[in-house]
Parts: structure tokens; sequence; C-alpha cells
């Protein structure tokens, strides 16, 4: 299974939010450190495969907002 860019950062936030909550909870130090050192890894995998995405679009800036529509100068 191919996983997406935006599901790589959906895992990503996943385990640095439990690598906070570990850390709050008072889990032992083994369990904080690799979590973290786990996280690292994912977010810069992450940061690559969002980088590299093939995604294209045709929208310009001069089609501003979606959600905001602007009257166009003609």
């Amino acid at each position: 299974m191919k996983l997406s860019a935006i599901s790589w950062l959906v895992i990503t936030t996943f385990v640095l939010l439990t690598v906070l909550i570990f850390s709050l909870m008072n889990f032992s130090f083994n369990w904080v450190f690799y979590l973290t050192a786990l996280g690292q890894v994912f977010l810069i995998y992450t940061i690559y495969k969002i980088l590299t995405d093939t995604y294209t679009t045709d929208k310009t800036f001069d089609d501003f907002y979606e959600d905001h529509s602007i009257e166009k100068d003609e």
C-alpha cells in the first residue's frame, strides 16, 4: 500500500503527539527517547515526501482563495 504525503503527515503528527503524552505521563525514558528518535525520522521522511510529491494544479495567484471569490478587473 502506497501512502500519500498527507498520510505520512498524519502518522508523524500522531507519533509526536504520543511522545508528548508519554512524557507528561512520566513513562520510562527509553520509551520517550526512542519514540522521539522515530518521530524525527518520520518528520524528515514526511518533509521529503511532501517536497517531492508530483502534485500539480492549474490554479494561479489570480484565482485568489476559492472560498472567498473576488471580482477580477478585466
